[in-house]
């Protein structure tokens, strides 16, 4: 059974130790991962089994699936559980369309997102609406100003449509920026950074994450399993996929975010160490993230029951000092995401 925790130290909601993301579920063949969508059907033992074992924190977002996810997520949400069991947040700021409004992080966009993802969802709020990358920060859109971003948010949450907001992936000078602009005008601040963070990229060791640390903001961790590397989809090589996400479209985006040279070793290491332990190699990478005291819950995505069990068992591995030291000291500076525009 996972741990419950709070969100941060700025809030007080209380969240499972770790979330499940949803972007695989929805309408199969609809979206950018439709390839490796599963349905409403097969998504519905996920989430039986995630209550079983106390995870209640899901992750999704407007643009998974075009829609379709916050549909399928909603749906099953709605038919199994009563609204106060479970913690939920969506995502906005990516295209939703081709028009010159629907994406991005302005005033009229946020409001209309907002109201869309509800409907889907068919909720009337959402406990945490998650901005998916800084308002600067989405590609082919207009540099919309920080206050009429920061300032729409805080009028959602005071419109009771969300109850709190979180951000992801940003510099973490960006982050501080908007922080600072929510308590100069007295507006809703931030309480998470989902960001991207794992064993073989830890770029956000350097600032992000210490910043979080030290003004008690939750930090959520998206791909903690680098879309499968550290779960053993592939065998030294991008071209040898094991799973249908791996051999698929997928493959191009996970290889233009997993560049550093020692990756395939440090999942050698990963298989090492599983060994030692007689866990899986998906549990340990997992289980040296949760080793981390700063971290509040990862992101994990799952597409069977089985899959989702075994990480809620990392929660329980208590790695040794040594062992982290020999996860950790291949890792090499890598060149940050976000600063070519790919994270």
């Amino acid at each position: 059974m996972l741990k419950t925790t709070n969100l941060g130290r700025n809030c007080g909601l209380k969240v499972s130790e770790l979330c499940l993301g949803t972007m695989n579920f929805g309408e199969p063949g609809r979206g950018h991962q439709g390839d490796w969508t599963i349905s409403e059907k097969d998504a519905t033992p996920i989430f039986k089994t995630a209550f079983e074992n106390q995870l209640f924190y899901f992750d999704c977002a407007n643009n998974y699936g075009q829609g379709a996810c916050e549909q399928v997520v909603g749906s099953i949400l709605r038919t199994l559980f009563q609204r106060s069991e479970y913690v939920l947040a969506t995502k906005l700021a990516m295209p939703m369309g081709p028009g010159a409004n629907q994406g991005g992080l302005s005033r009229k966009h946020i409001f209309e997102s907002i109201d869309a993802s509800l409907s889907r969802l068919g909720m009337e709020y959402v406990d945490q609406l998650v901005i998916h990358r800084h308002p600067h920060g989405v590609r082919g859109k207009f540099r919309v100003p920080l206050e009429e971003s920061m300032e729409a948010l805080h009028d959602v949450v005071k419109q009771g449509k969300a109850l709190y907001l979180g951000a992801s992936s940003m510099f973490a000078w960006q982050f501080a920026e908007l922080q600072s602009l929510a308590k100069m005008h007295g507006w809703t601040p931030f309480v998470s950074m989902q960001n991207h963070y794992n064993l073989i990229y830890r770029e956000e060791e350097r600032e992000m994450n210490p910043y979080c640390a030290s003004h008690g903001i939750a930090l959520t961790p998206w791909s903690p399993l680098a879309r499968g590397i550290l779960a053993g989809s592939y065998s030294n090589d991008f071209g040898a996929g094991k799973t249908v996400r791996s051999s698929g479209q997928d493959r191009l985006r996970t290889e233009s975010l997993y560049r550093g040279e020692a990756k395939f070793k440090i999942v050698e290491r990963v298989i090492e160490t599983s060994e030692k332990y007689g866990k899986k190699t998906a549990q340990i990478a997992l289980a040296w993230l949760m080793n981390k005291p700063e971290i509040t819950s990862p992101i994990v995505g799952v597409s069977r029951e089985g899959q989702l069990e075994d990480l809620v068992e990392a929660s329980k591995i208590v790695l040794d000092p040594q062992d982290i030291t020999y996860l950790e000291e291949l890792y090499t500076p890598l060149e940050n995401l976000l600063s070519i525009g790919t994270s």
